[in-house]
């Protein structure tokens, strides 16, 4: 059964790199301009998720997750260092208020599921100065990413080793807001024509 759980843990693995390969190259291109908080955010959740994954027997399954949260992490990074999206509204500044109040939330619980809610519930407040920024400008995101990401959680979901609301919390919620980022994206674009190039 481990084999099986290593092999699909190999696919998440894969699918991130070949979701944040093209992303990264696409940001030191000045093609896309990922949000710096949304990046910030979801670095530093999906990394903390991780551990917390860990600490509840989420084995191999909790490895994408960890090295998504660093690539993640590096994004934000270039995000910043290229002067990626730096229009930062006061929603934007509300949604890193609230995601950084939460995280010590995480260390109080004794449980790990708490945790993990918490977390991913900042994780989706990662979401929305991204979720605005797109739903202005549809074209400044890479739709094969999400798709990419969404993938990447069914294949972490079922790489894991113990399913437990700790375990699951993470990856079926992150996958269902890419589904619903990749639908409003496709539904902006039909509204609005892309920019002039």
């Amino acid at each position: 059964m481990l084999h099986y759980k290593l092999i699909l843990s190999a696919a998440a693995i894969t699918l991130t790199i070949a979701a944040f390969w093209p992303y990264i190259r696409s940001i030191r291109l000045g093609r896309t301009r990922p949000h710096v908080f949304s990046w910030i955010i979801w670095g530093v959740t999906t990394f903390l998720v991780f551990l917390a994954q860990l600490s509840d027997g989420g084995g191999v399954g909790a490895w994408p997750i960890g090295i998504s949260g660093l690539l993640t992490i590096g994004v934000a990074v270039l995000a910043f260092l290229k002067r990626g999206d730096l229009q930062i509204t006061k929603t934007d500044w509300l949604f890193l208020i609230l995601a950084f109040c939460s995280l010590p939330l995480w260390y109080l619980t004794a449980s790990p599921f708490l945790a993990v809610l918490v977390l991913t519930l900042v994780d989706l407040l990662g979401f929305g100065p991204t979720f605005r920024k797109a739903y202005h400008h549809p074209y400044e995101e890479q739709l094969l990413f999400f798709w990419l990401m969404l993938l990447r959680n069914l294949f972490a979901f079922a790489a894991l080793e113990v399913f437990t609301p700790a375990t699951v919390t993470f990856p079926l919620t992150i996958a269902m807001a890419c589904l619903v980022f990749i639908i409003m994206v496709v539904l902006r674009r039909g509204v609005r024509p892309p920019p002039a190039v």
